[in-house]
Parts: C-alpha cells; structure tokens; sequence
C-alpha cells in the first residue's frame, strides 16, 4: 500500500470519529481537503519545492493516531520545568495535538484575548473563528496542508482584539509523548486585529524515545499597525519527523519578526509563506539551523510584496556537521504595482565536514521598476587560517571549533528582542555545539 492510499483509507474508516470530536469550524474544511488530497497525494521530489525532502518515504511507516482523543496521563506542568532565567512568561502546552487544560497558568490575559484549545475556542465562538480558519492555508495547493486539514483536530489558538497589547510573552510548548510511534496533527491560528501586539514563543519537544511525525499548519492574521513577534524552536531527536507549513497575512503597517530555529531533530520540512497585502508592511524574516549525524533541515519561504512601499529582511544561516543535510530555497516576488519595495535576502552557510551537504536557491522574481532589492548566498567550510591562528594561542582545535561556529550564527541569534530569550539562545547553541543539549538542569525529560 502506498502513503497516500493509507491516508485515504485512514479518513474514509475514521470519518465520523474525527467529526466527533472536532468542532463544526474545523469540520467544515475537511471534505474538500479530502477531496484535494486525493487529487494531488504527497508532494513528489520533482516538484521544485520539494526536491530535497523524500516525502512519500517519510509518510510510508505506519504510525499511530489518538483520533478518539484519548487522555495522556501525563501533566507536563509538573515533569516540565525548563524556563529561559528572567523571562516571565504564560506558559501552555499542546501534548502531541491536543491542548491540555487541565492545568492552566494563573496568568491575566486582558480582556478580549482569546487564549487555549482550537477546537474547544471555535466551537464557542463559531462566527469569529470561522472567518480566519483555513482562510490562507489553501489545501488545493499542497498536498501536506490538505492532509493535516482533514485529519487534524485540536491545535492552538491566540486571538487579540483591537489596540490590546499583551506584555507578557505566551509560551507554548508542544510536547511528544507516547510507548508507540505516533502521528500528531496539529493546527495554529494566530489572530491581531488592528493596533494589537504581542510576542510568542514555540518549543518543540519529544519525550520519549519513540519515532515521532508531526505535521503543523499555522495561520497568521496580523492587522493594520499590529505588531507580532514570533519565536519556534525545535529541541527534539534524531526519530522525529516534522513537517510545518505556515501561512501569514500582513495588513498596512504591521511589523512582524519571524524566528525559527532548529537545535536538534531528525528530518525537518519547514514551508513559510508570508503575503505583505497592505501598504507600508515590514517583515523580518530569520532561520537557524544546526544539524549533525544524518539529520536533515529543508526552509522553503516565500515573501509576497503584493503592496507598496513594504520592507521584508531575511537572514537563514545554517551550520551542518558529520552528513547532514541543509536545503534552502528562498523567493522574495515583487508583484506589478508593488513600487518602492526594500527587500533584502540573505543565506549563509557553514559545512564542518566534506560530507555534509547543503543546497541553496535565493531567488528575486521582480515586476515593478522602483525597488530596492538584493539577495545572496554563500555556502563555506571553517577558516583554516583562523583555526590555526587559535590553536597558536593556546585554544584547544575543539574549542576553535565550537568558538567559530558559534559566531556565525549569532547574527541569527541577535535578532531576537526579548534579551532574556536571546541569553539563554546562546547558552542553548553553545551547548548544541559541546554536545551538551540534552544535559540541561531540573528538567525531567531531559533527565529521561
């Protein structure tokens, strides 16, 4: 049986389970994605978007699926304790694709803001959600957006109204937990009504040794003059597969810094696409990603200029040790009518060995004649010379090593506003690079 024929099987057996347990608002989307994913199956190699990632191969081993929503007996309140030092936040969970509340943080949310489950969210409040639910994750486009339409049934949800500010950061933590290999399938919709702001923060986590594969699709509104800054990272293992496709809509003058940063997983596909549909928009758009043994990390993003006078930075940098393997594949398109457009793209990549390997594709598609806009990319080995000048001076060949790596991808890390956040980025990356990760303090996953 082939990947996409057991998929069919899966949702044409399941159909009124998965209703069940998942609001009309979600419910809503999941015949025509169905019907989608029949018609165009997993994306194939020879589809320029995918080249890099075998995805049929990834889909084919047979994982298991909590479709009746059972309870993991887990609360990840009470076996979770990594924090980032000084940074207060409002932290939440998703354990494998359900939002768990049965434990919720004391924190105050202003009046308005709409916080927690998905499915739980867009059953009491049908009319509001359904106007952005798979608005912009269209699943007649890509076969993996029309899979995790169909089969998803909880997920995350933030909505802020209009002009409310939250100060405090939302973490949410999205955790793998299972005794057999397992799929989790989960959706984000992320709302900010005009003048609204607020700062997110994503981590990755698989608890247990088990072959995990994930697919994630994320929604992003943000409003007119609204402001949304929003950090992922991936701290997972070598048996975990990821796949993450998000979507965002930028209004006039709304300000935006995309952050993903990769420290540690198996095969990671992470598609963004980000459409500046009103005039005046800015985004930041920034990857990391480093990799070792035979992992593997694929960043296919897009920045549509569909507006004026929109300002969009991208910076990915990659470090990939042993045989791992690095793709990127970078678009910024410049629509008619997108006059005085500033875009710059920018990918930089380090190779610590000859065997690993990294494919890089910047690409500009112009079609309006007064912007300003550049691309680039590089792909380099360790500076001999600098090594050798280090190791004159006393600094042991691995420690050179890890010094240098370490510089460049700070620029990545840099970008981050939180101070708190971007301090104990650096202290997580230096760990990445001794090889310690996984040996971080009062945290009972990683004491497994």
């Amino acid at each position: 049986m082939g990947a996409k024929q057991q998929y069919i099987d899966l949702y044409s057996e399941n159909k009124e389970l998965i209703l069940q347990h998942s609001s009309d608002v979600m419910n809503k989307h999941r015949e025509k994605a169905f019907a989608d994913f029949n018609l165009l199956g997993f994306p194939s190699q020879k589809q320029e978007e995918y080249k890099y990632t075998n995805v049929d191969k990834l889909f084919e081993p047979d994982y298991g699926l909590n479709l009746s929503r059972i309870h993991i007996p887990v609360n990840p309140y009470e076996i979770f304790k990594c924090d980032v030092p000084n940074l207060s936040t409002s932290l939440y969970f998703v354990v494998n694709d359900i939002f768990y509340d049965k434990a919720l943080p004391k924190a105050h949310l202003p009046e308005g803001v709409l916080l927690g489950s998905l499915n739980r969210l867009s059953a009491e409040h049908p009319e509001l959600i359904g106007k952005y639910y798979g608005k912009l994750a269209d699943t007649s486009k890509d076969g993996i957006t029309a899979l995790n339409t169909f089969l998803a049934q909880d997920g995350f949800l933030l909505y802020v109204p209009k002009n409310v500010q939250i100060e405090k950061p939302i973490q949410l933590v999205n955790t793998l937990r299972a005794n057999v290999n397992l799929m989790a399938n989960r959706r984000m919709l992320i709302i900010l009504e005009e003048g609204a702001s607020a700062h997110l923060l994503i981590c990755d986590h698989a608890m247990d040794d088990m072959q995990f594969l994930s697919t994630q699709v994320v929604e992003v509104f943000v409003g007119e003059n609204a402001q949304l800054d929003f950090y992922e990272l991936e701290e997972t293992h070598t048996k975990t597969v990821r796949f993450s496709n998000m979507y965002v809509n930028q209004a006039a003058n709304s300000k935006t810094l995309f952050n993903g940063m990769t420290l540690q997983n198996g095969k990671t596909r992470n598609m963004t696409r980000i459409s500046l549909s009103g005039q005046g928009a800015e985004v930041n758009l920034c990857g990391m990603a480093i990799a070792d043994k035979n992992e593997q990390i694929d960043n296919n993003t897009l920045i549509d200029h569909i507006a004026s006078d929109c300002t969009s930075n991208e910076l990915y940098k990659y470090v990939l040790d042993d045989h791992a393997i690095g793709a990127f594949a970078g678009k910024v398109l410049v629509r008619p009518g997108a006059q005085r457009t500033v875009s710059q793209e920018t990918n930089k990549n380090l190779c610590a060995t000859k065997q690993a390997r990294m494919y890089a594709q910047p690409m500009l598609e112009i079609y309006a004649d007064d912007v300003k806009c550049s691309h680039g990319s590089t792909v380099g080995q360790l500076d001999e010379k600098a090594l050798f000048y280090m190791q004159q001076r006393g600094i042991p060949l691995k420690e050179a090593r890890m010094l240098l790596m370490f510089a460049f991808v700070n620029e990545v890390i840099n970008t981050i506003s939180l101070e708190a956040l971007k301090e104990r980025l650096h202290i997580l990356v230096e760990k990445r690079f001794r090889g310690q990760l996984n040996q971080c303090n009062g945290c009972a996953i990683c004491k497994k």
